[in-house]
C-alpha cells in the first residue's frame, strides 16, 4: 500500500475465515495443523490452522468481503472456512459451531500493513479429499492437542486451539 502524504503507513483491513477442526480417532481427539509451503513471497514455513480471505478477485486481490466494503453474514464465513479447510488441509469438514474472530496486524510484502481480522469455526473431519492439500501447504498432521498446541507458530491461533478445545469438551467426555 505504501505511504500517505503525511507520511504515515497505510493500514488495509482484511477479513478471513478458517476452522479449528479435529477427528475422533478410537478414544483419542485429534486436531488438524498445517505447515505452509514456502514461496517467493513468503519464504518462511509456519505451522499454522487452515484459513484465507472471505473472497478474492480474479487478480487474487481481497474481495468485496475480504477487503470490508461489504459485510460478510455468517453463511459466507462458514463457506469460506469450509473452502480453506478443503483446500489447505485437504478434507472436508462440518461446521460444529463459532469460536471467535481473532484479530493481528503484519506487513504484506507487496501490500503494505495489514490489520487482519479471522473468524473461526469449530469444524469435525468428515473425509480426506482425494485431491489432498493445495501448493500453500507442505504438510498435514493430526495431533493430540497438546502437541497441536506446541506445533501452532502463533499465539492467536493457539488461543483459538484453546478454545476449541473448551467448546468440544462435553462431547470429549462422551467419547471416552
Amino acid at each position: 500500500m505504501g505511504k500517505d502524504t503525511q507520511n504515515k503507513t497505510v493500514l488495509t483491513r482484511e477479513f478471513s475465515s478458517g476452522g479449528v477442526v479435529y477427528k475422533k480417532v478410537g478414544g483419542e481427539i485429534l486436531w488438524l495443523g498445517r505447515k505452509t509451503a514456502a514461496s517467493k513471497l513468503y519464504p518462511k514455513e509456519y505451522w499454522m490452522l487452515p484459513k484465507g480471505r472471505i473472497d478474492d478477485t480474479k487478480n487474487d486481490l481481497p474481495g468485496p468481503m475480504a477487503s470490508g466494503k461489504i459485510r460478510a453474514d455468517e453463511e459466507s464465513l462458514q463457506k469460506a472456512a469450509l473452502r480453506e479447510v478443503a483446500e489447505e488441509g485437504g478434507i472436508e469438514a462440518k461446521v460444529v459451531s463459532k469460536i471467535a474472530t481473532t484479530k493481528y496486524s503484519f506487513v504484506h510484502p507487496t501490500q503494505g500493513k495489514i490489520l487482519k481480522f479471522v473468524t473461526f469455526y469449530l469444524m469435525e473431519w468428515v473425509r480426506d479429499l482425494p485431491e489432498g492439500h493445495d501448493e500453500e501447504t507442505s504438510e498435514v498432521v493430526w495431533l493430540p492437542f497438546e502437541e497441536a498446541y506446541k506445533r501452532l507458530s502463533f499465539s492467536g491461533e493457539k488461543e483459538m486451539l484453546a478454545k476449541a478445545k473448551e467448546l468440544l469438551a462435553p462431547v470429549a467426555q462422551r467419547i471416552e
